[in-house]
């Protein structure tokens, strides 16, 4: 049975309840479609049909709410690839079902892909205390099953295993940027499957 890295305990409470919720989506719709320095914590609140001050009842900035969006998203998609992974003993089935997920949650949501793949990156603080974070959990799930399939001599050895998750990872989020930036309509999580046939292709012996 595959091996899945538990998600690492997150320093900040995570928002409970409906209402954490609705902030959250309503944050996600106005990053996306504003740009997250032109929106305010008021106009997040009145997208969400509260107060304003009931915002800071959950969230303690407008950048808590940014990287709550994350771990969210990181969190929820974590524990479907668990749940998703359970019976998938094969490496390489493994590596396609993750990458399916990957792009499927961001090619079902298009505001949450532009804070993911735009967003999330205006801000070099941003990006160095996300990479530490989940985001890792994610990569170490990767690298696990290209280290099962270099045991099983599937997979070139003397390549690091640490390193083609990185470039496996960075090919499935090309494909995400390529979607939100691209004028075309047509389905994100159908490109998942050639990813990963190329990278496999790479890797064989």
């Amino acid at each position: 049975m595959p091996v899945v890295a538990s998600p690492r305990r997150l320093t900040r409470t995570q928002p409970a309840g409906d209402k954490g919720e609705l902030i959250l989506r309503a944050a996600t719709k106005l990053f996306a479609r504003r740009g997250f320095f032109n929106t305010q914590v008021a106009d997040v609140a009145r997208e969400a049909g509260i107060a304003a001050g009931t915002v800071y009842l959950y969230f303690k900035s407008k950048d808590d709410l940014l990287i709550s969006i994350f771990e969210r998203t990181m969190g929820q998609g974590m524990e479907e690839g668990r749940r998703a992974l359970t019976d998938v003993t094969d490496p390489v089935e493994r590596l396609r079902v993750l990458a399916r997920l990957h792009l499927s949650r961001l090619g079902a949501d298009r505001d949450l892909a532009v804070v993911f793949q735009v967003e999330l990156r205006h801000s070099i603080k941003f990006m160095e205390q996300l990479s530490s974070s989940l985001l890792q959990d994610y990569l170490h799930t990767l690298r696990d099953a290209i280290g099962d399939a270099q045991r099983a001599g599937r997979f070139r050895k003397e390549v690091s295993a640490t390193f083609a998750a990185k470039a496996l990872f960075g090919a499935l989020d090309e494909m995400a940027t390529n979607w939100v930036l691209s004028r075309k309509r047509y389905a994100l999580a159908g490109q998942a499957d050639d990813v990963v046939t190329l990278f496999v292709n790479g890797m064989k012996l």
